[in-house]
This record gives C-alpha cells, structure tokens and sequence, in this order.
C-alpha cells in the first residue's frame, strides 16, 4: 500500500532556503544586540559626565557653604563683642559649636551602634541550610532502607 503523493513543485530561486533564513535571523538578531550595546554604552558615557558636572558643581557649593559659614560665625563672636569683650565672644561661639558637635557625635555613634547590631550573619544561615539538607538526605536514606 503505497501512499500517492502530490509531486512537490521545484523552488523558485527567489524562495531562500530554511538555511538561509535562519542565517538573516541571526544576523538581524546579531545587528540588534551589538546597536542595543551601543546605545547603551552612549547612554552610559552622557549620563557619566552629566553626573561628573552635577558632583563637581556640589563639591564647589559644599566649599563655597563652609566659607560662608565660617564668616557667619565670626559675626556672631563680633555681635557678641558688642556687649562683651571679642575674645568672650569667640569662646561663646566656640562651646555653641561645640555643644552641637558633641551631641551630632552622640546620635552619630547611637545610630551606628543601631545599625552593628543589624548586622545580617549569613553563616547561621548556611548553617541552618546545611543541617536541614542532612537531616533531608538521612531521612531519604532511612525511608530507602525500609522499603
């Protein structure tokens, strides 16, 4: 019993094969993967000197606030050497700093104590991971003897 089948007509040379079409894929797919490389290697480099600029103007305004600062506290000892002598009125700006250092200090190391105590121990975690599979696997071992 032999099955007639229809006679299949000749390729047209237009027609690619299934060769050459799995080729242009993968060099379509090719083409697309190195353009997205590249479009993101531009993106990253823009993005680097926009940030570059941003750092390097707030380094500048950092700068720039501690010298005002600086004035801003030798006019308050030189408005308090109004009523007192200027060298009263240094000291008095000199423990006001330092009472706000001291306490900044303070909550700075009770923070930092805080977050020691936070502080994620992945051992005890593959220690419990590894004791769970042993107790798995003998259990597994213990059920095969039985049977």
């Amino acid at each position: 019993m032999s099955q007639n089948l229809p006679p299949t007509p000749p390729r047209e040379a237009s027609q690619p094969t299934l060769g050459e079409l799995v080729a242009r894929i993968s060099e379509n797919v090719s083409g697309l993967i190195k353009g997205e490389i590249d479009l993101a290697k531009a993106k990253g480099k823009r993005m680097a000197i926009k940030m570059g600029t941003g750092i390097g103007l707030l380094a500048a305004a950092g700068v720039l606030a501690l010298y005002a600062l600086g004035l801003l506290l030798d006019a308050a000892a030189h408005a308090i050497a109004v009523a007192l002598p200027l060298w009263a009125g240094y000291l008095i700006v000199a423990v006001v700093i330092l009472i706000i250092v001291a306490f900044l200090a303070l909550v700075g190391v009770k923070k930092l104590q805080a977050g020691a105590q936070d502080v994620p121990a992945p051992q005890d975690g593959l220690k419990e991971d590894l004791e769970t599979a042993k107790t798995a696997v003998q259990a597994g071992l213990r059920k095969g003897e039985a049977q």
